[in-house]
């Protein structure tokens, strides 16, 4: 009797948590239908391809960063993950809906939305949004796994059934239906996870946005660059330029470089028209997102990392001293290294 009313308990559970279930569920099998239905976002040579996507994570990334730099750094290697992904994104997503093995479904939402928050937790132009998404999703999943489906869902059907798969603890763990963990013990995983889960919010929320305490700031609004190892060699300027804030959606237009001398004069200028025709093989990007030439300028998408060259005879005749690199954005904004020769 007591067994039965625990079941009701846990289907009624199920049942309140339907409207989480699909909105979740939907929330990854739709990144599989805009990837392969609507579109094909698996293609590296098309627009809008979801590797460039990924590489926008890197320069902020918490923790997965060097995986991140690893997998941009090898293409291949990045199509079979964002692949593998994609599939992945589609299974849980679909098997939630469905109500199937729903807290098997419920661990990949977790890990799926944890990946999310710590590659991508930082960008957001309006607000915080890959943040909210990420840490809304382990909720969700730390959620639908301790409830299960309820009445509308395959493992309900399954439970019906009485099955000798349905009646072991295996599916009750993978599936719905009573967690095989006595009373006392799971009040103490309910309010252990939650709070784990609420350290969680805080923590990013902070690392990311400055959002408990000290000044808000969000990394996704003006566009930075990071220059390093500017050098003369041969009539040849080369830096390392390397984007790192800003939005996600479009890159950094570059449409001033100058190299003035100690006392501001001017050594080299080149404009936004000079920019937009910058020769291709003096660009050597690292990653799968692009360095590449523009309309009216050079474009520097978010998470773009390149060494720059530029040829010019004067190079090989300037004095021994300090010198001043400057970059110039079209939005106003410029960037500066200071080196010597």
């Amino acid at each position: 009797m007591q067994d039965h009313k625990l079941l009701q308990s846990y289907t009624m559970a199920g049942l309140f948590t339907l409207s989480l279930r699909l909105v979740v569920g939907w929330t990854y099998f739709s990144a599989f239908w805009r990837r392969l239905i609507l579109e094909n976002k698996l293609d590296p040579e098309a627009s809008g391809y979801i590797g460039e996507k990924f590489n926008h994570f890197l320069p902020n990334a918490l923790g997965i960063k060097p995986m991140i730099e690893y997998l941009v750094t090898h293409p291949e290697s990045l199509w079979w993950a964002m692949a593998i992904f994609t599939i992945v994104e589609a299974i849980v997503g679909l098997f939630l809906m469905l109500g199937l093995f729903t807290r098997l479904m419920s661990i990949g939402v977790f890990g799926l939305a944890m990946g999310i928050l710590l590659g991508s937790g930082w960008l957001g132009t309006t607000c915080l949004d890959e943040w909210q998404i990420g840490i809304l999703g382990i909720a969700s999943g730390f959620t639908l796994f301790l409830s299960g489906s309820g009445k509308y869902s395959l493992d309900y059907l399954l439970l019906k059934k009485q099955s000798k798969i349905t009646n072991t603890r295996f599916f009750r763990w993978l599936g719905s239906g009573v967690l095989p963990i006595r009373l006392n013990l799971i009040h103490k995983i309910v309010f252990s996870g939650s709070v784990l889960i609420l350290f969680i919010t805080l923590f990013t929320n902070q690392y990311f946005h400055g959002g408990v305490w000290g000044t808000l700031h969000n990394k996704s609004v003006k566009p930075k660059i990071e220059i390093q190892d500017t050098k003369i060699k041969n009539q040849t300027l080369s830096f390392q330029v390397f984007r790192t804030e800003g939005a996600d959606v479009y890159g950094s237009f570059l449409i001033g470089i100058q190299v003035t001398d100690a006392n501001g004069n001017t050594i080299i200028e080149l404009d936004g028209n000079a920019l937009s025709k910058f020769p291709k093989e003096q660009i050597n990007n690292f990653y799968v997102t692009k360095v590449k030439n523009g309309k009216h300028s050079l474009i520097i998408p978010l998470g773009a990392k390149a060494i720059l060259s530029i040829k010019d005879e004067k190079l090989s005749v300037l004095p021994k001293g300090e010198y001043h690199l400057t970059l110039i954005d079209i939005s106003g904004a410029t960037w500066s290294e200071t080196f010597e020769i």
